[in-house]
């Protein structure tokens, strides 16, 4: 009977960064809350509310806890994961609520220890008598304590899975699942189209780089248009010389490479740096020498219609 209890325990507790998400948009509303409050002031003068503030946002603090803790059993992010607090004091096996005493020390160690905290911080900064700083050290130090004491309840709480707030270890309350959870089914064939992606495309960005473009460019040019007339002919220098080879504009500071094809001095030359092997797009003829076009070549291409 035992053993049955601590499966279904360990079946429906709630998970460690479930509770940690709860805490985690507990502390986005009231910021939320706080932040749509400040508006309301926003014409006033500068600095209105900042003599008020530790009260205001303890009065926020309990209207949340009002309508959360106190009516519900569970705060605002614990409601929105399905999650809710339960007595772990009680001997009872089935769900047991808060007691109203563990509700009223819940807000008097949250909102009632926040409140002090700033308070007493805005009290020593505004004095400085030496009475006053024997005080403050005092205060520092059960601050210390408490976060220290925070500290070790994480600790443990990492390793159990119960009590995420020192406070929950001090009243007695665990989160519990406010429905019963149905039983989670994950599906990989999404993760797995999504690796096979990312290996698919990790593969392409090593690969590419490896591939000379430009070169295979030329080379399915000169598969598919091939070359019709004889090469090196003045004639077909001044019928190709209307446009560059490469670029296919009018060339500039037009040269040929041996063939029948007129290329522009920064194209074909920037191309043969880049690589050394630079053939014709047109042809496939490989790089002999980089000649400049004969200026009567040139003028017969210009008074081509």
């Amino acid at each position: 009977m035992a053993s049955r209890d601590e499966s279904a325990e360990r079946t429906d507790r709630v998970l460690r960064i479930s509770q940690l998400d709860a805490l985690e948009l507990n502390k986005a509303l009231e910021q939320l809350v706080w932040s749509q409050f400040t508006q309301c002031f926003h014409g006033f003068k500068p600095g209105l509310l900042a003599r008020f503030e530790p009260e205001l946002k303890a009065f926020l603090g309990l209207f949340l806890w009002r309508f959360t803790i106190y009516s519900k059993n569970a705060t605002v992010g614990q409601s929105v994961l399905n999650i809710q607090y339960q007595n772990d004091l009680s001997p009872n096996l089935s769900y047991q609520p808060l007691s109203r005493n563990q509700k009223l020390w819940y807000a008097l160690c949250t909102i009632g220890g926040k409140w002090l905290e700033e308070r007493c911080y805005d009290l020593f900064r505004n004095h400085h008598i030496a009475s006053f700083r024997k005080a403050k050290q005092c205060v520092n130090l059960v601050v210390g304590l408490l976060k220290l004491g925070g500290l070790i309840n994480f600790l443990i709480f990492l390793q159990r899975g119960k009590f995420a707030t020192l406070t929950e270890r001090l009243l007695g309350i665990r989160s519990v699942f406010h429905k019963p959870q149905s039983v989670r089914e994950v599906g990989f064939e999404y993760m797995n189209r999504e690796l096979l992606w990312h290996g698919f495309a990790e593969f392409l960005i090593f690969l590419l780089p490896l591939v000379n473009v430009q070169k295979l460019r030329a080379k399915l040019s000169s598969w598919c248009v091939p070359l019709t007339g004889a090469p090196g002919s003045n004639s077909t220098l001044a019928a190709s010389g209307r446009q560059c080879s490469l670029c296919g504009e009018w060339p500039t500071m037009p040269h040929t490479i041996g063939c029948g094809h007129v290329f522009c001095y920064y194209c074909v030359k920037s191309s043969f740096l880049f690589d050394m092997s630079f053939t014709c797009p047109k042809c496939g003829t490989e790089v002999h020498s980089l000649q400049p076009l004969k200026s009567g070549i040139e003028m017969a291409e210009v008074s081509v219609p």
